[in-house]
């Protein structure tokens, strides 16, 4: 008997050992961070002003409840318009290699991220050409005893002259439409041209260029004039510090072929269109330079624009 009790003594010291020496058993749950997919690569060309991103995410602990893009690279800081949506579109781009990144946040607090690269290309050389006949635009003004304007004239001029015993002074002032011109487009280059008068109504009747010193001013104008109301006393201001110099010619017909307008023409396309004005750099008799206007019956001698943009 003592026998089984010292057995069962012993056995029940084990098991309390045992017990004594178990570790507590934890469950332990292992959550896996979101996905997040940036989208395909994408190439655009100016002058396209946006693009746009979307991305998306999925879990395993819930759903996604957050997003957020940002700037990695870039050319440029863009403007991101819903930086906390899955799809948003980017203003404010210029040529150049941009790197995004998507971020995606789960019910569980997890994150993940991916990144998305979008080339913006160069806009292709794109090239106006602007030659209109009748151009509504275009004005001979003038002062012969009184306002001498005229806005239905085939020709136009530089002219300080006399008439009947009267000063006759002349001059130009046109503009071309731009309108076609992206607001976003870098002007390359702008070259006018201007065609001498084959058969000149002004001056000597015979000669579109004459005197000696018909140099001539080509300038900006700078206020807003219309057609058929404006005189030559209300005649617009003008950008005297971008005025193009003409030389002297004493050629009887000389053609202005490709002057750089350049810098006269971007403020035109960017900020406000109100054409162009030439005159004589010193309106003294007896000077003139005679150019065909866009309603001289050939249309190749038509005051002509080439402007290369992208």
């Amino acid at each position: 008997m003592k026998s089984v009790i010292k057995t069962l003594g012993f056995c029940l010291l084990i098991s309390i050992a045992f017990t004594a020496c178990q570790k507590d058993i934890v469950n332990t749950i292992i959550q896996n961070a979101p996905s997040a997919d940036a989208g395909l690569p994408q190439t655009v060309q100016l002058p396209a002003a946006s693009f746009t991103l979307t991305g998306t995410g999925t879990t395993t602990n819930g759903v996604i409840v957050g997003y957020l893009w940002s700037l990695v690279s870039g050319p440029n800081v863009p403007v991101i318009i819903s930086p906390a949506s899955p799809s948003t579109s980017v203003i404010n781009i210029v040529a150049g290699t941009y790197r995004f990144q998507f971020m995606v946040i789960d019910q569980a607090g997890l994150t993940g991220v991916d990144t998305v690269t979008v080339t913006v290309l160069a806009a292709a050389v794109q090239t106006l050409v602007l030659q209109p006949a009748n151009n509504v635009n275009e004005v001979h003004l003038g002062f012969w005893n009184g306002d001498y304007t005229n806005s239905a004239d085939v020709e136009f001029a530089g002219c300080a002259w006399t008439s009947g015993g009267s000063p006759l002074n002349t001059r130009g002032l046109f503009k071309f439409d731009l309108s076609s011109i992206p607001a976003n487009a870098t002007i390359l280059t702008a070259k006018l041209s201007l065609y001498s008068m084959p058969a000149p109504l002004l001056g000597n009747f015979i000669d579109a260029n004459f005197g000696t010193n018909n140099a001539l001013y080509l300038e900006r104008v700078t206020a807003n004039w219309t057609p058929g109301i404006v005189t030559w006393q209300t005649q617009p201001g003008t950008d005297f510090g971008s005025q193009i110099t003409i030389p002297h010619t004493n050629q009887s017909f000389f053609d202005l072929i490709d002057i750089d307008v350049k810098n006269l023409v971007i403020p035109m396309a960017t900020v406000a269109n109100y054409g162009f004005k030439i005159r004589l750099q010193n309106e003294v008799f007896y000077n003139i330079r005679v150019f065909s206007s866009s309603r001289f019956g050939d249309a190749s001698k038509h005051p002509k624009l080439v402007i290369t943009y992208q």
